[in-house]
Parts: structure tokens; sequence; C-alpha cells
């Protein structure tokens, strides 16, 4: 039941992205006056499970539950077909419109995921406010791998800034340090200001890296409900807990060995005030299939709440920011001295970032992230892709001269073969993460 709620997340998240996306090119196809031949949400190789028409244009979803399609009369898409295209052209087909207009078309499926990613973020804004916890607030500072005391980090140490720049979130801080292909960070040791410099050499071996830093937090009791396996144990409000099955911690590190010893019971240590002495004790808690022992935590975490108005900006500027650091992220990847084309991952890996129980944050959140994702990489300069169209189109709008419809047949299927080939590539990461590593 698990896997199929996170398969039902990804089909309902990906189709509402690929629908919006092909909607962009159609929009802007039918403003400029072209024909739309058909509108395909799914590929429909021999048949499809549903379709009808309206006007000139067949709408249907196919049965291969992966991307879709827009095709534009007089257009060579990812349909390849080209029969039209061996006839004189005619005044509604996108071949016979002028430069500019064919750009808006190609790139109306990137900018519909923009402003998808920006209304979600509103939306979620609005809704659910923001939590995070502040950098300013980690009163024990940052954790640290083997890696990163190589490098010159030290446990307790408090990031200040990096190149110069505070960050107000302490996830802003780990993705900071963790993608930048070198930096210049300031920590706060032992009351000091101390420069830790970042060689990129080691940028491949952050990126390998499982877990490079942690926010240093105390797993402090708030609350023990009466149902669950802690208050059964004995823990108690107040206490601390130090480690599980004799293996200590700060809280990321304790919950993640929590959600290893799911459906067990698991051996718990904690720190106990008794008459202003510190007592350690270990109970037997059953923890349940969720990982969880029923407690209720005390985090120091920032809580922000926004009308609907002030929701707007947090919206947009959330949207510019993910698209900066993915477009960051994707510059690595074509960097081969950082290796972070080995963490390229398919849609098994995508569809395992869904929760195994329906949460509407949890789905939204990851809906705009993905809608995010999809605009970055269909903008890059690969033919198949928008932006191997944009470029083109570009070409033609500098030097005045169109690419013959030969040319991009050819371009067309060279982008083909080059997203097939890293399709197999991606799929195959996924199956040696999921299945063999």
């Amino acid at each position: 039941m698990d896997v199929l709620i996170k398969i039902l997340q990804f089909i309902a998240s990906f189709s509402l992205l690929v629908f919006v996306h092909e909607m962009g090119h159609f929009i802007f196809a039918k403003i400029f006056g072209m024909r739309v031949n058909k509108f395909y949400l799914f590929f429909n190789p021999w048949f499809s499970l549903v379709k009808f028409k309206i006007g000139e244009t067949e709408f249907g979803i196919g049965w291969i539950p992966f991307g879709g399609y827009c095709s534009i009369a007089g257009m060579v898409d990812e349909t390849m077909d080209t029969e039209a295209l061996s006839k004189p052209a005619q005044p509604w087909e996108f071949r016979s419109k002028p430069a500019w207009q064919r750009l808006f078309v190609m790139l109306g499926g990137v900018l519909m995921n923009v402003v998808l990613a920006v209304f979600i973020y509103i939306g979620m804004s609005h809704h659910y406010g923001e939590s995070y916890i502040a950098n300013k607030d980690l009163e024990y500072g940052w954790q640290f791998s083997e890696l990163a005391h190589e490098i010159g980090f030290r446990d307790g140490d408090k990031i200040i800034d990096i190149d110069g720049k505070e960050y107000e979130k302490s996830q802003d801080v780990i993705k900071k340090i963790i993608l930048s292909d070198g930096a210049e960070v300031g920590v706060l040791r032992n009351g000091q200001r101390l420069e830790i410099s970042i060689s990129e050499d080691y940028t491949a071996r952050k990126l390998r890296d499982s877990v490079f830093m942690l926010e240093q937090i105390p797993f402090l009791v708030a609350e023990v409900p009466a149902e669950g396996g802690a208050a059964a144990a004995g823990i108690m409000a107040g206490d601390s807990i130090a480690a599980i099955n004799g293996e200590e911690g700060s809280y990321f590190q304790l919950i993640e060995k929590l959600l290893g010893s799911a459906g067990t019971t698991a051996e718990v240590t904690v720190a106990r005030d008794s008459a202003g002495t510190k007592v350690f004790k270990t109970f037997p808690v059953a923890i349940n299939d969720q990982g969880q022992m029923g407690v209720k935590t005390q985090l120091p975490v920032t809580i922000k709440e926004y009308n609907f108005f002030q929701s707007i900006p947090v919206g947009i500027k959330r949207t510019g920011a993910e698209i900066a650091e993915y477009a960051g992220q994707v510059k690595l990847i074509f960097n081969p001295k950082t290796e972070a084309y080995k963490n390229l991952g398919g849609p098994l890996l995508i569809g395992n970032l869904f929760p195994s129980t329906w949460s509407w944050p949890e789905f939204w959140r990851l809906t705009a992230f993905l809608s995010v994702v999809l605009a970055v990489m269909n903008i890059l300069p690969i033919p198949a892709l928008d932006g191997g169209h944009v470029l083109f189109l570009l070409y033609e709008i500098i030097t005045r001269r169109k690419p013959s419809d030969k040319f991009m047949e050819f371009a067309q299927m060279l982008g083909l073969f080059i997203l097939l080939g890293l399709m197999i590539y991606v799929m195959g990461n996924d199956i040696y993460r999921i299945f063999i590593k």
C-alpha cells in the first residue's frame, strides 16, 4: 500500500506538470493563429486510452504514463511526423510564422511551469505558512562529518556567513556549502571568528558524502502522549534522548536511528534531571512501523504566517531561489570534476521522494519543486528539448537565416537519441541505488 500511494502521488504530480507545460505551448500557438493537431497527456503509440476532438485539435490520454506532447502544424517535434513538411507551407503552420512568435511558443511550456511553481508557493505560503530552523538559533552550532573535519570544520562551529553573505535558514546554509564549487566560510569557534576555505577539489567528495553537516540540536522531549511506546516505557516530558541502542547523536542523527529501528524494540537512553543532577536511564521502547516512539519534541523552529498579499512576494522569491539553486546543480552535473552526474536519478528516484502516506503539503511542495526542475531541464540547449528549439530560433533572429527542415529533422532525431541515452543512464542509476547498492 505504501508503494501504491507513492506511485499515485507521483503520477498525479507528473500529470499536472506535463499538462501545464504542454498547455503553455498550446496557448501561445493559438494566440498566434497556429493550428494544433494533437494535444496529449502521456504518449500514445498504436492506440490511445481516451481521445476526442475539439475543432481541428485531437485531445487525448496515451497509455505510456510518461511525458506528453502538443503537436503543432508545420513543426518538427517529438512525434517526428514530417509528412506535412514536404508540402507548401500554410499560413496557419508554425513554420510560416515570424521567428519571434515561434520563440514565444517554444518558451510557453517553460514559462507555464515557472508560473505553476509561483502559484503553488504562494498558495502554500498563505495556507501553511513557513517553518524552518534559523541558523542564528543553533545554540550548539553544527555537527560535521569526517570529510568536513578534514576541510577544517569542528563540531560546535557556528556558521556566520558564506562568501560574505549571511543565511537565515539552516537548510540554506547546508545547500550553499555542499553545492558550492569552492567557498569561504566564516565560523565562530570558542568566541573567535575563523575563516575556513573549501577548495573546489572537495566538490565531488562533498556531493558523495551522505551527511556532510547537521544542525547540532539536542533531542528534548516536550510531551509524551499516553498511547505511545515511550509512555509505556517510562520516558517523561523534560527528558533528553541521549542514545538509541547505545549510539549517541544529535536530534537528526537519533531520528535516523529510530527510523532504522522501525517495528522493533529499541534501547533508548535518556538524560534526566534529578534533584539538580543529570541521571542517565535506559528504557526498552517499542518503536512503531513509522520509526516513531511516541514523543513530541522541542525544536528551535521559527514559524511565519502570511496573509494572501504577503504570500505573493514570498512565492515569487521562493521560485526564483529554487530556479537559481537547481540551475547551479545542473552546472555541477556538466562539470566532470565534480562527478555530480553520478547522482542523477530518474522516475524511480523521483517517485521515491514522495511520502508513503498521502500528505498534501509534501505533494504540493514536491510538485512545485519538480515544476522548477522541468522548466530548467527543458530550457537546456539540447535538440528535442524546448531549449534546443529556442537556440535555433535565436540563431535565426540574429543571422536572419532559417535552418532547413532537413537540418531540424536531423537535430530532432539527434536530440531524441541523447535523451534516450540519458534516460537509460538515469534508470540504471535508479536500479543500482534502490535494488543493488
